[in-house]
């Protein structure tokens, strides 16, 4: 088993769109980036990554290429997950934090479960994304940006592999 984390954060500006685990969120601000900035999913993208020791979104998809501009995030971790599946691996679940101070985003995060679970083969029971706040302190809590951390499991084996019942 191969245990893999991803951070990743990006500022919020005027005149984008706020993309979060593939869900346009209506707001007054966005992500400012090269691909469509979906911090979320470049935490969980990274995470696969660095459980492969295969680098990050960077030196896979460089901001340099113009071939990402504007790309989902989510077109990336299916990209992603043709790698971690050449590799014979599959994951076996997700769990990632968002760090925002605004805008409320609870009522979101079934539809980016749902997204991230269908992009990495996943069922949605193995997926879970949270959102918390800095109370007010740091980037995110004077709201020039939001981040994301994702932890991720990868465990040698088809994507129909089961990890043993242990009780818990």
């Amino acid at each position: 088993m191969r245990v893999g984390h991803g951070y990743d954060a990006h500022r919020l500006v005027a005149g984008r769109a706020l993309i979060l685990g593939g869900v346009e969120i209506p707001y007054h601000l966005g992500l400012e980036g090269h691909s469509d900035a979906d911090v979320l999913s470049h935490a969980v993208g990274d995470a696969l990554l660095g459980a492969m020791a295969a680098g990050d979104l960077g030196t896979h998809f460089p901001d340099r290429d113009p071939a990402y501009k504007g790309i989902s995030s989510i077109v990336l971790l299916r990209r992603i997950m043709a790698m971690v599946e050449s590799r014979g691996l599959t994951p076996v679940n997700v769990d990632a934090t968002i760090v925002a101070q605004r805008p409320r985003l609870a009522p979101y995060i079934p539809q980016m479960v749902g997204n991230i679970a269908a992009a990495l083969g996943l069922s949605r029971d193995a997926v879970n994304v949270k959102a918390t706040t800095t109370e007010g302190m740091g980037f995110a809590g004077r709201e020039e940006g939001i981040a994301a951390h994702a932890v991720v499991l990868l465990a040698p084996g088809p994507a129909d592999w089961e990890p043993e019942d242990t009780g818990f």
